[in-house]
């Protein structure tokens, strides 16, 4: 059986779950959250918990029940605590300007990358080759930062590019001269 879906999932305080139909409903401090939920998996909440169920162990029905379990995890986290991710660009020039929700980003290119941030996020720059975007839904903050990582992603001969703070980044060597 799914380890994760099998997993009883905490309500924390202030947090308010509603389970209807096929959605599920968080709302917390920071927000609220929606996920529609497939019909085949059961989610119950009881005393303070919620839990996820299946009604047999075929294949899709076990991916199905640790996905939801999941997902319902990160709705919790992202209402009471929320999601962040931290950018950094390192080369001779590279930098990101915050300016309302619009990021312009110098990276090599010939004009500046200009990126509009979606509804629902936030993005700061405590310098200006440091970037954070934070939300409270998960999926829609990993994807914006790996968008703003596509501009030019760290090479890796120079390691120059934009890069998740922390992230390693694996250094080739470079041609070596003939003699």
């Amino acid at each position: 059986m799914s380890r994760i879906g099998k997993r009883e999932l905490v309500i924390p305080a202030g947090v308010t779950v509603t389970v209807e139909n096929n959605t599920v409903t968080v709302k917390g401090p920071k927000g609220e959250l929606k996920y529609e939920k497939s019909p085949v998996i059961e989610v119950k909440e009881v005393e303070g918990k919620i839990t996820t169920s299946r009604p047999n162990d075929n294949k899709v029905n076990k991916q199905l029940h640790g996905t939801t379990n999941a997902l319902i995890n990160n709705m919790l986290i992202g209402v009471t605590d929320g999601f962040k991710k931290e950018l950094e660009c390192l080369g001779v020039g590279y930098r990101f300007q915050v300016s309302g929700n619009k990021i312009t980003i110098n990276a090599g290119y010939s004009n500046p990358v200009v990126i509009e941030v979606p509804a629902g996020l936030k993005a700061e720059s405590a310098s200006n080759t440091e970037l954070t975007i934070s939300g409270i839904d998960k999926q829609r903050v990993s994807e914006f930062a790996a968008n703003v990582r596509a501009v030019r992603e760290p090479e890796p001969y120079k390691g120059k590019g934009i890069r998740y703070k922390g992230e390693y980044v694996r250094r080739k060597e470079g041609k070596k001269a003939a003699k």
